[in-house]
């Protein structure tokens, strides 16, 4: 609790109890910012919050209202200098590392907190906000600075010097990221994605480079992704991984089983080999970085290599087994890229089909539903194009758009409904077969056109693999 004069330049002194940007959750004592949004302006909504308690309001308008009210030029972009004040954030101590890329995200920034420990290092990303101490879900994988500075608090109470978190290209597009100081950065690669956000591809690779400019320490960058000169060139200092021998870190072997992955870097010179718990050359690139990551900020390695073995990431490549003779397996794969590395990975496991449930985010890049369709029938066997979080849109007319540049005769179907897809392909898999569950991982919810449930793939799943194998235990 601070007082508004402590904020900002005024003669006000009313006690803020907290700051909020919603103003549904405005309690008596806190601030409501007036942030303006793409389709929702804040400034609409002041009453409202003082109705539930505001005791100030800040804003860019020219308004008069019964409790004192700040104006400033821009309150999306002071909101993040807001929080770190109120929250005493430059008092906590805490090292922040940034990871920002199209795919592999939360594999690698999960992995750094496991490779620094979880008493050590807090998690904040797409599974939500963890430490040993506590578990709680986000709304974002890049929460806005009101709760993104609140769980750095809490994470600092908790223990924790470090905190990994994945930086969006949102989050730094809608300025959450903004005053924030990296002690370490990495990104995983860039492909097309976003784009119904940023406008073009130019702006959604620029949003990530920001990172780069943010980050005091070392940068790491993956020298076989063509974009890395970008990167490179926006650091201050920076280390590279990747398969070629003059990279700080260089991927020297791997072997990919359908179990463990064992892999040889190369680092300083001395080789280090070791069986990784992660499937799948692009989770080895994943790993190359997040190992960089904690060398560069002085952890030993021989540590981190014993820590590899507790690396768990919910909802990728996270297998579903009841006993079933073929496999089911839920990932959050969700681009055009993520979705050929998964594909390329399933098949050299030399499975007999390969069956994909799919669907596309409504109110998201549209442009890339026809690729993923392609993507998908490049490497499965048959697909069943499903919803997934349509929000607005017709979930049929976007699984129409997904299908719309595949032959008449491609092995696919469009089942709407989400858990009778997933159920469609329970059902006609046979022994040896893989059913892949893809975009949602182990998210929660599904977020409909008014309103969002409650929604688990690895829940459905396992459902509909008990109903299947009850009625074979008695056929």
């Amino acid at each position: 609790m601070k007082k508004l004069s402590e904020l900002f330049e005024t003669s006000e002194d009313v006690l803020v109890k907290d700051i909020k940007i919603n103003s549904k959750e405005v309690e008596k004592g806190d601030m409501f910012v007036c942030i303006q949004g793409v389709k929702v302006d804040r400034h609409d909504y002041i009453e409202e919050a003082i109705s539930n308690g505001a005791s100030c309001i800040v804003g860019v308008k020219d308004i008069k209202c019964s409790v004192p009210y700040i104006k400033v030029s821009d309150t999306n972009k002071i909101l993040p200098k807001l929080c770190q004040e109120f929250y005493d954030f430059n008092k906590l101590g805490l090292k922040i590392i940034g990871v920002t890329g199209t795919d592999g995200k939360t594999t690698t920034s999960t992995s750094i907190a496991y490779l620094i420990g979880f008493d050590k290092c807090g998690y904040i990303g797409t599974n939500g906000c963890i430490c040993k101490k506590f578990k709680k879900d986000s709304p974002n994988s890049t929460p806005d600075p009101t709760l993104l500075y609140k769980y750095f608090k809490e994470f600092a109470e908790a223990g924790c010097e470090y905190v990994v978190m994945e930086a969006s290209s949102e989050g730094f597009f809608r300025h959450r990221l903004d005053d924030l100081e990296f002690a370490s950065g990495c990104y995983t690669n860039i492909t097309w994605e976003h784009i119904n956000i940023h406008g073009t591809f130019e702006n959604y690779v620029n949003s990530k480079v920001e990172l780069a400019r943010q980050t005091k320490g070392d940068f790491i960058v993956n020298k076989d992704d063509k974009f890395y000169p970008k990167f490179m060139g926006a650091s201050r200092t920076h280390l590279s991984y990747g398969e070629a021998m003059d990279n700080d870190l260089y991927i020297k072997e791997y072997n990919v089983t359908p179990k463990y992955t064992d892999v040889t870097f190369v680092y300083k010179g001395l080789e280090y080999s070791f069986v990784s718990p992660l499937l799948g050359k692009f989770n080895v690139y994943n790993l190359a970085c997040a190992f960089l990551v904690c060398l560069s900020l002085g952890f030993d390695i021989e540590t981190l290599i014993e820590n590899t073995v507790n690396i768990d990431v919910s909802g990728r490549l996270e297998m579903i087994d009841l006993g079933q003779d073929f496999k089911v397996m839920v990932d959050y794969a969700h681009t055009p890229n993520g979705i050929q590395s998964l594909l390329e990975f399933v098949k050299s496991l030399n499975l007999r089909r390969v069956i994909v449930v799919i669907g596309s985010a409504g109110e998201r890049d549209y442009k890339k539903r026809p690729i993923m369709g392609k993507t998908v029938m490049e490497g499965a066997d048959y697909a069943i194009f499903t919803y997934e979080d349509p929000r607005s849109e017709d979930p049929y007319e976007i699984a129409k758009q997904m299908v719309s540049e595949l032959a008449q005769d491609a092995n696919y179907e469009i089942v709407i409904d989400r858990s009778q897809a997933i159920r469609k392909a329970i059902n006609m898999a046979r022994s040896n077969d893989i059913i892949l569950i893809l975009g949602k991982g182990n998210e929660t919810y599904e977020k409909l056109k008014d309103k969002t449930i409650y929604f688990n793939d690895i829940e459905e799943a396992k459902k509909w693999l008990k109903e299947r194998l009850a009625k074979e235990a008695v056929a």
